[in-house]
């Protein structure tokens, strides 16, 4: 089947990959997979191995001759685009112990899913993902780094982030111009206690403009508040938001 360009499609085809990635997921029999991008069901055959409930969301229809077959009583087949589908409704009339997502993600819309996955409401308990490996270096960076920005701070505020490998262009048909890596997010034991929307107007007001200070990033009135912890923490006044850890941005969230 040829893959759809418009769908960022390249299908994974390398069998001690996709074991890999398989390995990666530890769960148990009342656990739920969430598979996001199942193409022809490479992964998703592999993932029934663990049984454990699976719901696999796919936005091309054409998938139906390969995946309709993979469906049983644990395993469900969803053909909608998972940015579309209301996942605290579809999951609170769920049954399970924890959930999980697995997912090869297209480049193109990578960080609207995981934006959408890390805002619901319900909780993930690990998430294994195949995104571009620039991508991964993005959401592993550490401060004072190039990559270090909106989306580092958001997920390391709530998941511990780990590059698990690097997934070669030549193992996807059609192979991508760029490699891929797998990374994994693991849900910290202890969250902050926060408002999610505030907490992720703060930190995307302080990343707006990356050669700019925090002060001239953030409205005054937030900045007036921040400025006695800097102080506090000897941190200088002309800090830009790259150089501040996700710590401290969930200490400036419960100040504003």
């Amino acid at each position: 089947m040829k893959a759809k360009k418009s769908l960022g499609q390249n299908f994974l085809q390398d069998n001690n990959v996709i074991d890999k990635i398989v390995n990666s997921v530890d769960v148990s029999e009342d656990d739920l997979i969430i598979e996001i991008g199942p193409g022809q069901g490479a992964l998703t055959k592999k993932l029934k191995n663990k049984k454990a409930s699976l719901i696999a969301f796919e936005i091309d229809e054409r998938m139906h001759e390969c995946l309709d077959q993979l469906v049983d009583n644990k395993t469900t087949i969803i053909f909608e685009d998972i940015l579309s589908v209301d996942l605290n409704k579809l999951l609170t009339e769920k049954k399970y112990n924890k959930l999980y997502v697995v997912a090869n993600l297209p480049y193109y819309i990578t960080t609207p899913i995981i934006e959408k996955l890390i805002n619901l409401d319900i909780k993930i308990d690990s998430m294994v993902v195949m995104v571009q490996n620039e991508v991964a270096d993005r959401f592993c960076a550490k401060p004072k780094t190039r990559d270090y920005g909106y989306m580092t701070v958001l997920l390391n505020a709530f998941y511990k982030v780990e590059k698990l490998f690097i997934v070669k262009n030549t193992c996807f048909i059609p192979a991508p111009k760029v490699d891929s890596a797998v990374i994994k997010f693991n849900l910290k034991e202890k969250n902050f206690d926060y408002d999610k929307e505030k907490f992720k107007k703060l930190v995307s007001l302080s990343f707006a403009h990356k050669r700019k200070t925090l002060k001239n990033n953030l409205p005054d009135d937030i900045w007036k508040k921040i400025v006695p912890y800097l102080v506090d923490k000897d941190i200088s006044l002309s800090v830009r938001a790259e150089e501040l850890s996700t710590d401290v941005y969930i200490d400036f969230s419960n100040l504003v």
